[in-house]
């Protein structure tokens, strides 16, 4: 506690000292700008295959008075929907390879059990959000006959984003394959009443789409919320309500790691004052799917400093994450494209972190 209580006072630091050139204002949110239950939320990540033995909807949903009382205010579920199989990574493959955008896998149960999870989140109180792939498909999606949906090299042939040889990059001059994208959309607000989107690697899907789907699932539900998987300005300016502060998350880990000093911290929050609009809401996070696959868990990054920058992410202005598992103090990388479940009865710091994030 000691720790956390001298990386606060340093926190109050970095927003009452100023600076000759920079502004050291705290970002901030446009009272008005967004649907009210998005001010002070907590969002959760969900990683459905990986939660419980089971790995199905029903499964979690018993987790759910849990998560009420942690305080949780937003479920962010990772993608629900059929994955490919064509050169899938794994035995069970990513879940950002998607196959059909509105079919549920039957690895995590039906759409009547996802409903249901819905159904009883919204009872206590939470919303829930869907991580929405609009980037690219699976190599063997149901779209991939429409051959013009998709971006093609000199030879015809569908292209992979980045080394991602499982998924295929769709093309946004189609007309025809961005209005059924936003239809897709459209449909799990309907069948499901959810309540927004996470947006994987938003910044690779022009912007105009993403301000006309907006605009469009607002007309449907208005009080949609939308974050972005980026961190670049131009997304928040009308589209989405949220970003990641992914800069500031790699400071943090710096810091933590004797690479960076506070200062690095500062400048990192005046860059995002500099760069933002005032209605543009950061979100903070010490791990999430990625960091916690590929880049190691909390503790291996940050080591003694977890506590204290958890502690920071609750109390800059902007939304803190949780990744499953954190708030038990879960301290193992989970597979990626295996099962491989989270052990909730045998981290031997559970009270400890579930007391710090309550």
């Amino acid at each position: 506690m000691k720790k956390i209580s001298i990386l606060l006072f340093a926190a109050l630091l970095l927003f009452a000292c100023s600076t000759t050139n920079e502004s050291t204002e705290p970002v901030s949110t446009v009272s008005g700008e967004h649907v009210d239950w998005v001010y002070d939320a907590t969002i959760y990540e969900v990683n459905v295959r990986q939660y419980t033995t089971e790995g199905t909807f029903s499964a979690f949903e018993q987790h759910i008075p849990r998560l009420q009382e942690l305080g949780v205010d937003i479920l962010w579920f990772m993608p629900i929907q059929t994955i490919g199989e064509v050169e899938r990574k794994g035995s069970l493959g990513s879940y950002y390879s998607i196959q059909n955008y509105t079919e549920v896998n039957s690895e995590f149960g039906t759409l009547a059990d996802f409903k249901s999870v819905v159904e009883k989140a919204h009872a206590s109180g939470m919303k829930v959000i869907l991580d929405w792939v609009a980037n690219h498909t699976s190599r063997d999606a149901v779209w991939l006959e429409n051959e013009d949906w998709y971006v093609t090299d000199s030879l015809g042939n569908v292209e992979a984003p980045y080394d991602w040889s499982d998924v295929a990059k769709l093309n946004y001059n189609n007309d025809d394959m961005s209005e059924t994208m936003l239809e897709n959309m459209l449909w799990w607000v309907r069948e499901a009443d959810i309540d927004g989107f996470r947006c994987d690697v938003a910044n690779e899907v022009p912007t105009v789409f993403w301000e006309r789907a907006t605009d469009s699932l607002k007309a449907l539900k208005p009080n949609i919320f939308m974050l972005a998987e980026a961190e670049e300005p131009e997304l928040n300016s009308k589209a989405f309500d949220a970003y990641y502060a992914w800069d500031f998350h790699h400071k943090m880990n710096m810091v933590a790691q004797g690479d960076g000093n506070v200062d690095s911290l500062r400048a990192s929050l005046n860059k995002m004052n500099t760069r933002f609009d005032d209605r543009a809401i950061p979100m903070y996070f010490t791990s999430n799917h990625d960091e916690n696959s590929w880049s190691g868990t909390e503790f291996e990054r940050m080591g003694d400093a977890v506590t204290a920058f958890t502690a920071l992410s609750y109390v800059l202005p902007g939304m803190p994450l949780i990744y499953n598992g954190q708030e038990v103090g879960f301290d193992r990388r989970l597979e990626f494209f295996e099962k491989d479940n989270i052990d909730w009865s045998a981290v031997v710091s559970k009270d400890e972190f579930t007391d710090l994030y309550k």
